[in-house]
């Protein structure tokens, strides 16, 4: 999906499982053992994506891929243990086997994949772009005009090495004001912290959230 200016093609998020195909096997009884499955979700909330409601009880796409593996486990949607996780504490929890799966919008790639850790990726579960927002009140209208901008971004993230390989392929430079958690990175935006944000699809929950601005063509 195409949309605005593109900055590195097309990326496809997976849900991720830590063990080896030998591995599997030993840590599915430990789970069913458990009684429960351990699904590590972006935290504290990513709407449309992963959010508590008031009573505590989580909901979103992301949240309805755990209750749907619980279901192939357990055949019960509520034997699911949610935690959350961020771009940074996402790949150790599943690592050291604090969480048995994640379902966080996790790009899938060749790294990730083939890596020390050889995460396994079983499917794709959702496909989207990325591109730059900026504030109306900047009039901005070409990703070219932010050389030199101030933009927020989360680490660890493909996102991250996608907005750097832009400014690089376009001799720009750009301030990275990195913040880990989404909800504080969305707040700096709104505050003027930064010049731009990079976000997805315009059909993505994620690109709903954002207020009072104009993604770039």
């Amino acid at each position: 999906m195409i949309r605005n200016f593109v900055l590195a093609g097309l990326a496809a998020a997976a849900f991720v499982f830590g063990p080896t195909a030998a591995e599997a096997g030993r840590d599915l009884d430990a789970i069913k053992a458990r009684g429960t499955l351990r699904c590590g979700v972006q935290g504290p909330s990513n709407p449309g994506f992963g959010v508590p409601n008031a009573q505590g009880v989580w909901g979103g796409f992301n949240v309805e891929v755990c209750r749907a593996i619980a279901i192939t486990i357990f055949n019960d949607p509520s034997k699911v243990e949610f935690v959350p996780v961020t771009t940074q504490s996402r790949f150790p929890a599943l690592t050291n086997g604090e969480v048995d799966v994640l379902s966080n919008n996790t790009t899938w790639t060749l790294t990730r994949d083939t890596g020390v850790n050889r995460f396994n990726f079983p499917a794709i579960i959702f496909y989207d772009g990325q591109a730059i927002m900026v504030p109306r009140r900047l009039n901005v209208t070409s990703a070219r005009a932010l050389n030199g901008a101030t933009v927020c971004v989360q680490p660890g993230t493909t996102t991250e090495l996608n907005l750097a390989d832009f400014f690089r392929q376009n001799n720009m430079t750009f301030r990275p004001v990195v913040i880990e958690a989404l909800d504080e990175l969305r707040r700096a935006y709104d505050q003027g912290r930064c010049d731009s944000s990079p976000t997805t699809s315009p059909r993505s929950p994620r690109s709903a959230r954002c207020s009072a601005t104009r993604a770039t063509t």
